[in-house]
């Protein structure tokens, strides 16, 4: 048996321990694995007459090549947001730039799967694991309804794939941001101002909203509830009042939006769709200055948060959901994504992920009236919360 694997979207901490995790499992069961670089730009990009150029995009793993990966953060095959179902022309390769293929009028996309299944089919791929989060598995999705077999791992620092309770990188991207949380008090209190902290979290406010719940904050906004920055403003004045060393501090997720207002986002659209976000940290920093008159701190974490090597909990997410996803793979029990409900290791169909979204539970977990984590109730609910 021959299995593909690939990491796609944004790099999470954990992601090398789970390649190698898989190479181990699968070597051991005397299976071989093709790893693909940059996620589905790999398959895309592999050019079946260019032996040459086909080291750029597909490379075997065995246990010597991936036995010290696990000891670095990030994905060493590399990552991209490449949709092969949804192709702008610019983004295409040249060797199948194919003056045949230009869109229609009206359709700048050009889908590629057909392409996709010749490559898979000449490299005698068995079956693929793709580790990624809703963007690259949707296209998983369409493999698997186009017959091909295909298993998921779930990552992503926000924890917004549908199906899972957790996804790979979340516990490392909310371990590092308390960090800096509460490294960043001992210069808002210096200077007695009040500062502002952004975090990633595009639909989802859950790392903003459990940092916040972690770290102690006076407010935390998240993308999921519009928000006044006059309410927020007299908010954060009281805290600051209220605090003997005169500041306070606040989270807010990249992707929230001021009453009235919309999602900061900048550059062209991905693949999938999305633009860049960020900004609406300074956005809001500027208007409680401007309506306080307090001087503010503006931090966007950013990409430190999935910086660096991940945690003991992400380690261990990811070598079980590896072995789980390979063990389906050589039973042949494909079509699934790994997953963890309720507190136990589990599996579910692939296009699971596809029937709903995940987002905070407001009513459970969030006082929206005062922008503050607002957790009742823990009993019965999973470690982190939803």
């Amino acid at each position: 048996m021959r299995i593909g694997i690939l990491t796609g979207g944004g790099d999470v901490p954990g992601l090398n321990p789970c390649i190698k995790a898989v190479v181990y499992r699968a070597a051991d069961a005397g299976a071989e694995v093709v790893g693909f670089r940059r996620g589905w730009a790999g398959v895309l990009n592999f050019n079946i007459d260019d032996k040459e150029d086909q080291k750029n995009w597909a490379m075997p793993l065995t246990k010597q090549n991936t036995r010290t990966i696990d000891r670095s953060g990030g994905t060493f095959i590399h990552t991209s947001r490449t949709n092969p179902g949804r192709m702008k022309w610019s983004e295409i390769p040249k060797f199948l730039q194919d003056p045949k293929r230009l869109p229609k009028e009206g359709d700048p996309n050009s889908d590629f799967t057909p392409h996709i299944l010749r490559n898979l089919a000449h490299l005698k791929v068995d079956v693929l694991i793709t580790i990624g989060g809703d963007d690259t598995q949707s296209y998983a999705v369409r493999l698997d309804e186009e017959g091909f077999p295909v298993v998921a791992i779930p990552k992503t620092m926000d924890n917004d794939v549908f199906g899972t309770d957790y996804c790979i990188g979340f516990s490392t991207a909310v371990t590092r941001s308390v960090e800096f949380i509460r490294n960043l008090r001992t210069s808002a209190g210096s200077h007695e101002r009040i500062a502002v902290i952004e975090l990633f979290g595009r639909n989802s406010g859950e790392t903003s909203l459990i940092s916040a719940y972690l770290a102690g904050v006076d407010r935390a906004i998240i993308s999921e509830v519009h928000f006044d920055p006059e309410r927020l403003s007299r908010f954060l004045m009281d805290d600051k009042k209220n605090n003997p060393s005169n500041y306070a501090i606040m989270t807010i997720s990249e992707g929230a939006q001021m009453v009235g207002g919309k999602i900061v986002e900048y550059g062209q659209a991905d693949a999938y769709g999305h633009k860049k976000l960020g900004g609406i940290g300074q956005i809001t920093g500027e208007a409680i200055q401007k309506i306080t008159g307090s001087h503010i701190i503006y931090q966007q974490v950013a990409y430190l948060m999935r910086s660096g090597e991940p945690d003991a909990l992400d380690r261990m997410v990811a070598i079980s959901y590896a072995n789980l996803a390979t063990d389906l793979v050589l039973t042949k029990k494909t079509g699934n994504m790994v997953a963890l409900r309720e507190g136990k290791y589990a599996t579910v169909p692939i296009n699971t992920l596809t029937q709903g979204v995940k987002r905070v539970d407001i009513q459970g977990l969030y006082d929206e009236e005062n922008y503050l984590p607002k957790v009742s109730v823990v009993l019965g609910k999973p470690m982190f919360l939803y």
